[in-house]
């Protein structure tokens, strides 16, 4: 993925970009405790356990300590996206309770293209067994539910098909994207997000402040924006395990504008996702960059493992052109 900050168009929105983008996954809901219940309650109508309503309140205190710096700083502010559903919504409920103040606090949206996969109306439970064991046989990612939506179809509209080329195109004007999406009746979340970042449309008015985008959704749906974030494949999303009840995944600008898993979380916690060996270089590659780049800056790599691969050393990249341009040749060369 090319850099946000790439083109010279986009460079003045640095200022305005989010620090973080923090995927939270709700609150362990009656349905988790008891799948019964989504025979006679709507899937959207769900509440959270009693379980569910203390761990979203825990969160909230660990999501306070890592946009605060653990208290060291009081120069950020919070936007809050949400899933229209009940157990998302009580969950941003306990998340701010009192540690959020107002001040600190620009918006919250209720966004319903965060929602989770459907799978039908009211759901028999011996049938939704029998659903999720054909899916796993037939493939996560294509399989469609009965009466409901594969995963494919969460991924298109917590994406879109023109965001990935947006990212492929150099200097390319807010003016020149607003006419060609205007094309798709239908944009998907990140999309829309995208523009609102640039546009500074998160009323973010202070540059000053660092800006955090907290979005509370489900864990298919967290899996589904990182996978198209990040350009990972089906295949690679098949390798991933859906996050728990209030775990939350750290999406943190790194020192080349691209945002990274790697700046937050540790190596371990990112295996421990099913991020393979490949999928970590990369994180960590758009958290720090060369190795040259490295030394330059206070943030630490994670891991040297990266740097020893040839085509990652500052002379590979200093003569051969980033890894970025090289994929962008790659990718004009099959086209």
């Amino acid at each position: 993925m090319h850099s946000v900050f790439g083109s010279d168009s986009m460079k003045n929105t640095e200022k305005y970009m989010p620090k973080r983008i923090i995927l939270v996954r709700h609150g362990e809901s009656e349905g988790n405790e008891d799948e019964e219940v989504l025979e006679y309650v709507p899937n959207y109508k769900i509440k959270l356990s009693n379980k569910g309503i203390q761990q979203a309140q825990n969160v909230g205190s660990k999501i306070k300590k890592v946009i605060s710096e653990n208290g060291e700083s009081e120069n950020w502010k919070v936007l809050f996206y949400v899933s229209p559903s009940e157990r998302t919504k009580q969950t941003l409920e306990r998340i701010i309770g009192e540690k959020f103040p107002e001040d600190k606090v620009i918006g919250l949206k209720e966004e319903c293209r965060l929602r989770e996969q459907h799978f039908g109306n009211f759901q028999d439970l011996e049938k939704r067994k029998k659903i999720k064991r054909t899916r796993n046989r037939y493939g996560k990612f294509f399989y469609r539910v009965p009466d409901g939506e594969s995963s494919a179809d969460v991924y298109d509209r917590v994406s879109s098909k023109f965001l990935a080329f947006h990212f492929l195109i150099k200097n390319l004007t807010y003016a020149q994207f607003s006419h060609i999406t205007s094309i798709f009746s239908r944009p998907g979340f990140l999309e829309t997000l995208w523009r609102e970042m640039e546009t500074n449309r998160l009323n973010n008015k202070n540059p000053s402040d660092e800006l955090n985008l907290i979005i509370v959704s489900h864990g298919l749906t967290i899996l589904l924006f990182l996978m198209k974030w990040f350009n990972w494949t089906v295949e690679q999303f098949h390798g991933l395990s859906n996050p728990s009840n209030c775990e939350y995944r750290v999406l943190q600008l790194g020192c080349n504008g691209e945002y990274s898993l790697a700046m937050h979380h540790k190596l371990e916690e990112l295996r421990a996702w099913g991020l393979s060996e490949e999928m970590i270089h990369d994180q960590i590659f758009r958290a720090y960059g060369t190795k040259k780049n490295v030394k330059r800056t206070i943030f630490l790599p994670k891991s040297d493992v990266f740097f020893d691969d040839k085509e990652n050393s500052d002379e590979f990249l200093e003569e051969n052109g980033s890894k970025t341009k090289r994929k962008l040749a790659y990718i004009n060369q099959k086209a």
